[in-house]
């Protein structure tokens, strides 16, 4: 769940993207929001490709990030080990008139349980100690990698995107999701120490599902009295029934603090669930 920004996821082997042929999971089929936007799983090199292009724009253009890209990769795309081993779910601008495809306007990447096993964990793991999620990681996926181009962040695409997740899940018989949801540390970080402050007070999850953050952000010894609202995003994952898991940890590459945090299905309010259709 690295979420930048919405409206406030063997060298040649590991750099080529999956192909359907190659998933443990089968995606639902594509369908669309509205007439505007489609919202599909990527079905070959080139939607993988489009989309991290899209988290290059996001993350390194935009926000400054220091992206590590195995040896090779093309300019221009955020790639990394995981993305071979991943779902990813894409939302496409309307087609023009000429039938072309719309571009990549926001992207989830998801593993799945089989996927992390031969990949060898989760991207979390590097972030945070996950030994008390044990019990939930046959039925867990995790997200990662969000993003919304600037020009769609109204809203309509992330909720295009938690539809076909939802769909996804209960599709394949998950239970369980997690990721890292990230503020910016422009500030220094004072404000992401005062979220979670904030958050700690209402939204932490009981001591047998918390982790520890590796790098910590160091909290004590920055301002955690500030009024600050949640970004929308977080504030979305909040009212869906997630959980935050912990003290956040420090991205230093991406220059962010990251909230872990867990949403169950069974935890979705009625209401939401009704919306995305989960069972």
């Amino acid at each position: 769940m690295r979420d930048l920004p919405l409206p406030t996821l063997p060298l040649a082997d590991l750099i080529a993207p999956a192909t359907a042929s190659r998933r443990s999971l089968h995606p639902p089929p594509a369908h669309t929001d509205a007439p505007r936007l489609v919202v599909a799983w990527a079905a070959d090199a080139a939607d993988v490709r489009a989309a991290q292009r899209l988290r290059h724009a996001v993350f390194a253009d935009e926000m400054g990030a220091k992206l590590a890209v195995p040896p090779g990769a093309p300019g221009g795309h955020d790639i990394d080990v995981f993305d071979d081993f991943c779902e990813h779910l894409i939302v496409r601008a309307p087609e023009g008139a000429d039938g072309e495809l719309g571009e990549v306007v926001g992207t989830y990447r998801v593993l799945t349980p089989a996927a992390a096993r031969r990949v060898g964990g989760l991207y979390s793991d590097r972030e945070f100690d996950l030994t008390r999620l044990r019990p939930y990681r046959a039925r867990l996926v995790e997200l990662g990698r969000s993003c919304v181009h600037a020009d769609w962040r109204s809203g309509g695409v992330i909720l295009a995107l938690w539809g076909a997740l939802a769909e996804f899940m209960a599709r394949n018989r998950l239970e369980t999701m997690i990721g890292c949801a990230s503020v910016g540390m422009r500030d220094g970080g004072h404000v992401a120490a005062s979220l979670w402050e904030q958050l700690r007070q209402t939204h932490l999850a009981p001591i047998e599902c918390q982790v520890r953050p590796r790098l910590p952000l160091p909290v004590e010894e920055l301002r955690r009295d500030l009024a600050v609202e949640p970004p929308p995003l977080i504030k979305g994952y909040l009212r869906c029934g997630a959980k935050l898991l912990g003290a956040p940890a420090w991205d230093p590459d991406f220059g962010t603090a990251d909230l872990p945090l867990l949403l169950r299905i069974a935890d979705l309010p009625a209401r939401y669930r009704r919306h995305f259709g989960a069972a």
